[in-house]
């Protein structure tokens, strides 16, 4: 899965959870390093169809991505289900609740929990500035940095209010009213879902596909191939042989006796990590699993034709329910 740093959003989204990844057109079958006039870019690494991938700023958009809503899609829900809590919120009589309430301490310490949390996709990572400073870790200061960003600004919520925030108020009527299922929040996220045919499958669907397709991918002679040869130019660097790059990255040594999620960032790591990044630049490895996902999203796009148009209503549905809120607020 790729990385996402932060809680996702303080809205419906975080309710589903969403976070995930993705994943040619056929080609040759050439084997090994072959050489020529892409220098030490195996042949079948420069197949057309095969992107050139050495950052993440050349990787192309998967066709699944775009199934998904976009991050523009989950920050005007975030904000419109803001809106939803608070106007729930006041119906209980807490006229002065926060758009955005603060968080106590242990609700911090959670977000912060978040943040240590570190996703890759399937071929690694493709930063070497990054490699060279942190391996196979974070950065604590710029974690740090980023998590005061996305924090929310407002006051904490009082006792009371928190409990008809969450719904876990010990009464259950407050100010003449009965608090919903999940409290405030939880109905904040239920309005913005009116008139879905079906929210599971609008949340879970295509990420249930991708995680899916991943695993069909990782299986396909030609990632395979391309993993080989990143496996051999790793060891080529005197490094540990490593079957894929995820086994670099969750390799147990790096993490050895922390606590914190992060890794200890030792000189055999950061070696291990910059030959790691290195050798997919040079052997494009993360173009060849581009490639091989953007032919398989593809196909089950066409397989699965009607369900992924269902789930397609079912977001246009959220994203006119986000439009209506909105738009009522700027008015």
């Amino acid at each position: 899965m790729t990385v996402r740093w932060g809680p996702g959003a303080v809205a419906l989204v975080a309710t589903a959870a969403a976070a995930v990844v993705l994943v040619l057109v056929g080609y040759g079958s050439g084997a090994g390093l072959g050489t020529g006039s892409g220098g030490s870019v195996p042949a079948y690494a420069r197949e057309p169809g095969v992107p050139r991938v050495k950052t993440e700023r050349d990787r192309r958009e998967l066709p699944l991505e775009k199934e998904e809503f976009s991050a523009r899609d989950r920050g005007r829900i975030a904000r419109a289900q803001s809106y939803e809590v608070r106007r729930c919120m006041r119906s209980f009589g807490f006229d002065d609740f926060p758009l955005e309430p603060g968080l106590g301490p242990l609700m911090a310490e959670s977000y912060s929990a978040t943040m240590t949390m570190v996703a890759m996709p399937s071929y690694g990572m493709l930063d070497l500035r990054q490699a060279r400073r942190s391996g196979y870790g974070f950065d604590p200061e710029r974690t740090e940095a980023e998590l005061k960003r996305i924090l929310p600004t407002g006051r904490a919520p009082t006792e009371r209010e928190d409990g008809v925030l969450h719904g876990t108020a010990s009464e259950r009527v407050v100010n003449g009213r009965e608090v919903p299922a999940g409290g405030c929040s939880a109905e904040g996220a239920r309005r913005l879902v009116r008139g879905v045919t079906d929210v599971d499958r609008m949340w879970t669907y295509v990420a249930g596909r991708q995680e899916k397709l991943d695993k069909v991918v990782a299986e396909d002679e030609r990632v395979r191939r391309a993993f080989r040869d990143w496996s051999r130019c790793v060891a080529g660097k005197g490094f540990r042989t490593y079957e894929t790059p995820m086994a670099a990255f969750r390799d147990k040594e790096w993490r050895r006796g922390r606590d914190d999620g992060n890794t200890g960032r030792t000189s055999r790591e950061l070696g291990t990590a910059v030959a790691d990044v290195t050798c997919k630049r040079e052997l494009n490895t993360a173009g060849v699993w581009w490639a091989v996902s953007e032919e398989v999203q593809r196909a089950d796009l066409r397989r699965n034709k009607s369900r992924y148009a269902a789930v397609r209503r079912d977001q246009q549905r959220v994203r006119d329910t986000v439009r209506e809120v909105l738009g009522a607020k700027s008015r």
